[in-house]
């Protein structure tokens, strides 16, 4: 396999990320390896419960107590931020190089300060800069959301679910960082609120050229946001490559049955396609591939052997037993 890596300002290599139980560990990230392309948007799908969410909370070093590191890298720019102290990591990297928009925006703001005086907080806490300039461009970066000034005045439990996760995109590009990760950030907003608040995404990134990892389980979102995605299911990275390639050419049975579930607008009165099955309890996972419970072209192999990732082109990798 050859996966070229050159140029990612992340590389995730390997990593492992468990929860320790009464009953044992839940492998939710069991070996992860991928990476994001300078300046560039993955997008990171699967169903509920794959491991989306912990990948993105090990980036951010956000993770519950419970949650071990079992092996793995995370490289930001070459540098394993896993490896770093916590005060190291929150000074140098949390915000002001690798920033977050968590799925509930409560996440990040504090109910019992104004959005004024969390966004100014931000700044003051990163850079040596006048408590008038941070005003200055807080004041710049909601109104390049969409809000009015007015908006900075009130608490958060004041604003509408839309206006929330505003200001914390807001909030996340604040410091200029090189590399957003989004945690389904639409996921509780109504249909309209969501494509206004992808619409300010993608206006955002054109304007300042950050790399970005998106986590969704809505595909036809991330197609018309994302360069490169990344099919994950049950912890594992099962297929990745450019948006036109998983589009064109799925390779993975996974994300064939997921594409197929796409409602078509084209089709009326067509049927939707769903997978069989549900995914399987992480503390005991099945052995081989992880979808061979569910998977319609499962062979003996399947079931005893684990799949290695191999290319199916150079920008386009699968780990599945039929493409060998």
């Amino acid at each position: 396999m050859n996966i070229p890596t050159n140029g990612a300002i992340l590389k995730i290599e390997g990593l492992k990320t468990y929860f320790k139980t009464k009953t044992g560990y839940v492998k939710a990230v069991d070996g992860v390896s991928l990476y994001v392309p300078n300046q560039m948007v993955v997008g990171v799908a699967g169903e509920s419960g794959s491991g989306k969410s912990t990948l993105i909370n090990t980036i951010f070093r956000v993770l519950s107590k419970n949650a071990e590191i079992k092996g793995g890298e995370v490289l930001y720019q070459d540098r394993d931020i896993l490896k770093m102290d916590e005060e190291s990591f929150s000074k140098k990297i949390r915000w002001k190089e690798i920033s977050w928009i968590p799925q509930v925006s409560m996440d990040v703001l504090d109910p019992v300060y104004k959005v004024k005086d969390q966004m100014v907080e931000t700044i003051l806490a990163h850079e040596d800069t006048s408590k008038a300039e941070a005003l200055e461009r807080v004041y710049s970066m909601i109104k390049s959301v969409n809000l009015r000034p007015e908006v900075l005045e009130k608490y958060p439990h004041e604003l509408s679910g839309g206006q929330k996760q505003r200001v914390v995109i807001a909030m996340a590009l604040l410091l200029d960082p090189k590399l957003v990760i989004a945690d389904e950030p639409t996921t509780a907003l109504d249909v309209i609120v969501q494509a206004q608040i992808i619409d300010i995404i993608r206006k955002l990134k054109k304007e300042k050229n950050f790399s970005m990892l998106f986590v969704s389980h809505d595909l036809a979102l991330l197609a018309g946001l994302s360069d490169y995605l990344a099919i994950m299911y049950a912890g594992k990275i099962v297929e990745f490559g450019k948006v036109e390639e998983i589009y064109k050419a799925p390779s993975h049975p996974y994300t064939q049955l997921l594409l197929e579930s796409i409602p078509d607008i084209r089709k009326r009165g067509s049927k939707l396609k769903s997978i069989s099955g549900s995914p399987p309890d992480l503390l005991n996972p099945p052995s081989g591939c992880r979808f061979n419970p569910r998977c319609p072209f499962a062979m003996d192999v399947c079931k005893s052997v684990e799949p290695e990732i191999v290319n199916v082109s150079p920008t386009h990798y699968v780990a599945c037993h039929l493409r060998k």
